[in-house]
Parts: structure tokens; sequence; C-alpha cells
């Protein structure tokens, strides 16, 4: 007889609504594949194609052979399993000192499986007793929740304002968790065009967060996929650009500068870490241990796919990256411009004006949940994202909101989308239980 488990009995992760929200935008993504997808915050496919991966690899197998490693090392350091850290650090961190002004040694950098086992890594390595948490900008990114959720890390929301996170905000929460007994170990936020909300912290803002971090004695996650992508070149320093402190654990990805297939991410750690023994070492390091138990190491070749990105962009993903930032640029505008044309007349859809990146926030007159999503995409052809899935179970947030993304079309489906979500907007506002 076929054993039969209780769903009960599986770990939350495996079955709460929170941890499913992105499978349930595949297979709705999946059942209505001619809808257009403004739920999508992929990079616009145009930019990559199979060609570049022999191209990649043929230019950084040059590279270790400029370096003078014979055959036999070269084939080793793409066919064998590799040191557990990964061997792109010394590109990554001249990569950080071209793009962002950030000085750290090769040692400090960790290759990893795509941003999202930084995460994990990063939240198992900090958070060591019962009673450490982690503080997360609210509405928040799923992929760090989740990780939290799987390692079975509380996470306490830091709401955010329109101009990102409010550092008094912080220093109150973090305050208020201690005095509960509670320890804040780490506080994640994407402070330049944030997934969902699209807010961007102002550079004061940045500065003074750091200094709450000090007086809080927080380390700060710093999640930076999107700081490409501003609609202007006004600088917008990362905050391990500004960090004198060691206090910035840096998270980045090569998924949106170089592809998403190559599922490589990378962290940042050059804090010391000193043992009972007198040793010192780098918490990247240190983190190594967990790293191994998760993947081992991260694929050797596709490190090679990317080192040879970094070789032929002579380290600068900024200027590699010139093409992408000006279609994104555009297709933020032709978003932000699309629901003007639409909605401008209906008092009651409001919308935010993101600085950057892939996603605009809007608020609608009717229930923005999974229901209300299956009746867009069946009979009006177009997908967004619930706000709701990005807050806390049971808190409410983000009931009439949805997050808009530009990045994955061309500029004219941007605007079909618009369109259409108008219309679902237009049938829907005023129906029964529109408001339930």
């Amino acid at each position: 007889m076929t054993v039969q488990l209780r769903r009960e009995d599986l770990h939350v992760s495996v079955t709460d609504p929170e941890s499913a929200s992105m499978n349930f935008l595949n297979e709705i993504t999946a059942r209505f594949p001619d809808a257009v997808s403004l739920a999508a915050g992929r990079p616009y496919d145009g930019f990559h194609t199979t060609d570049d991966l022999h191209r990649y690899l043929r230019s950084y197998l040059a590279h270790l052979e400029a370096l003078g490693l014979g055959r036999e090392q070269r084939e080793r350091q793409l066919l064998q399993y590799g040191r557990t850290n990964g061997h792109l650090g010394g590109l990554i961190a001249r990569m950080l000192a071209v793009d962002e002004g950030v000085e750290v040694p090769a040692e400090a950098v960790m290759v990893t499986a795509g941003c999202q086992e930084a995460m994990v890594i990063a939240l198992r390595g900090l958070c060591a007793r019962p009673g450490d948490v982690v503080l997360a900008v609210e509405p928040c990114y799923v992929g760090l929740t989740g990780a939290a959720r799987v390692l079975g890390v509380e996470v306490v929301p830091v709401p955010e304002s329109a101009d990102g996170l409010d550092p008094e905000t912080v220093r109150e929460v973090a305050a208020a968790v201690r005095a509960s007994g509670r320890r804040p170990r780490a506080l994640y936020l994407v402070p330049s065009f944030a997934n969902p909300s699209g807010a961007s912290m102002p550079v004061p803002a940045r500065r003074r967060l750091l200094e709450v971090a000090e007086e809080a004695d927080l380390l700060v996650l710093e999640d930076d996929p999107y700081g490409l992508f501003g609609l202007d070149d006004e600088p917008r320093p990362t905050l391990k650009a500004l960090d004198a402190g060691g206090r910035v654990v840096y998270l980045g990805s090569f998924a949106k500068s170089c592809f998403p297939g190559v599922r490589v991410g990378f962290l940042v750690a050059d804090q010391v870490v000193a043992g009972a023994d007198g040793r010192r070492t780098l918490l990247a390091e240190e983190l190594s241990t967990v790293k191994s138990l998760l993947t081992v190491n991260t694929s050797p070749v596709a490190q090679a796919v990317v080192g040879g990105f970094l070789v032929e962009s002579g380290c600068s993903v900024r200027a590699a990256g010139k093409a992408k930032t000006a279609f994104y640029r555009a297709n933020l505008r032709t978003l932000l411009g699309a629901l003007e044309r639409e909605f401008a007349g209906e008092p009651r859809v409001r919308w935010n004006a993101p600085a950057g990146g892939f996603f605009a926030v809007v608020d609608v007159p009717l229930t923005a949940d999974e229901a209300m999503l299956e009746v867009s995409a069946r009979e009006h052809g177009v997908l967004w994202t619930p706000m709701s899935f990005f807050y806390t179970a049971g808190s409410g947030g983000g009931r009439h909101r949805i997050r808009l993304s530009c990045s994955a079309l061309p500029p004219d489906r941007v605007e079909e989308g618009v369109h259409r979500l108008a219309a679902l907007v237009r049938a829907r506002a005023d129906a029964p239980g529109a408001d339930r």
C-alpha cells in the first residue's frame, strides 16, 4: 500500500500561502499563456542568446590561460567540484571597485547559486540562537521571507515609506525587539528601486541608516539587483560603498546584468570574525561551511560563463549594461505614461513613480487577490502580482494594491497590458463584492 502523508505534518514552508505565492503565479501564467504578463520581474529575453554561452566560456578560458594556467589546470577548474566559495572572487572584487567604489579582498567574496542561496547562507550563519530574528523592510521580496521560513528564522517587518525605509523606524523596531527579549541580528532591504515597491532611499537616509545599524548593533543585508537601472545617471551609492563601520553584507546577482539562467550570485562579507583561540578570519570564509552543506559549490561552468562576461566587460557591468539600462528606462517611462493615459480620470486609482528599476505599485478600487487575478487573466488577458504576497500573513497589507513589472516586455505590450488592466478596473471596481 502506498504511504500517505498528512499535509499538516509537513513543514510550514511547504504549505503556507506566502511560500506558495510564486508557484501560484507560475501556474496561472502557464494556464493563460496569451495573457500580457505585467507580473514577471524577469529580464527582457532579447538581450540573451545561446551564442553568448560559447563566447563567454572561450573568453574565460583565454583569461585563465593568460594567468598561466595550463590545459590540465583549466579543465580541472571547470570540470571538477572546485573551491566552496568559488573562483570568481578576484573578478567580482574588481567589479565592485570599478562600478561601486567598494574595496574588498577576493577572500571576502562567496560565489553562490543565485542570490537566493546567498540569503539562506547569511540568515543561517547569523541567526544562531532561538531568540535571534531578522528585521526586513515591508513589503518585502518573498525570496527573503521564504528563505527565513525554511530556516525557521523569525522575520520582524519594518514598514516602508514612499521614500524607502525610514532609519528612525528601524531604530524603533530594533529597540522593541530587544525589549521583548529577542536579539535583532540583521536588517534586510533593497535600497535602490526595491522589489516590490520601486522605492529608493535618498543618500542622507542611507547614511543615517548605517548610523542606526551601529547604534542598534545590526548587520545590514543589502540586496542590490536593480541599482544599475535608474531613470537618470544620478549617483546612488550602495550602502556598502558608504559603510565605514563594516556593517553591510552585500548580496549580488548576475541575473539582470548577465542573464538569469546562469544562476550565479554572490555574497560579500568582509567582517572580521575572532575565535576563542585568537584566530581571525573573514565572515565569508566562516560561512563557507554552510555553503558546502547546501550545494557543495556553485557550478564551475556557470562561474566560467560569468567570468567570461566580466572579462569582456573589463569588470564593469555598468559599462556592459548601457543598452539594458536604456531599454529598462524607456519601459518604465512607458509604464508610467500608460497609467497616466488610462487612469487620469479615475481618482480611485493611484500609483507611485519610481526613479528606476522594474516595478511600480498601483492602488486599485477592488480586492487584488488570487481570485481577482484569475478573473483578470481569464476575462481580460492581463497578469499582475497582488501586493498582499509581499506582506506578513494576516496583516491585511496590500489588499487593494498590485505590483506591475515592465521589464520582460517590449514597450507596445506594456501599453497593451495597462489598457487591459484598465478594462478590468472599469468592469470590476463597482461590481458587488469588489471591495470584499
